[in-house]
């Protein structure tokens, strides 16, 4: 089986004074990102909902190179250390996998 660039989109809503505390997780978080084929595609401040009740903070896209990569991640000894800072930032957050289309 050939494993498929997966990507996954980050809706990310921060706790009071999280988003200092996801700023340390992303950075401490990148290396074993990039190690593992993760890439940053894109990413957006939420601004205004237009239709519908989504408003988060942070929207981001992350290109991995498989579906294996990216379940990698979080069995990652690197990672597991700098996890939980993850959590301490967001008061919710919605992970999308989505496929490309040609």
């Amino acid at each position: 089986m050939i494993e498929q660039t997966v990507y996954m989109l980050n809706a990310l809503w921060f706790k009071p004074g999280g988003a200092e505390k996801y700023a340390a997780y992303a950075a401490a978080a990148s290396p074993a990102v990039e190690r593992l084929g993760g890439r940053r595609v894109a990413a957006y401040r939420g601004v205004e909902a237009l239709i519908g009740d989504w408003q988060p903070d942070l929207l981001f896209l992350v290109a991995w190179p498989s579906w294996t990569a990216f379940t990698q991640l979080a069995a990652d000894p690197e990672y597991q250390r700098i996890a939980h800072l993850r959590a301490e930032g967001l008061a919710h957050s919605v992970l999308l996998r989505c496929d490309g289309l040609a």
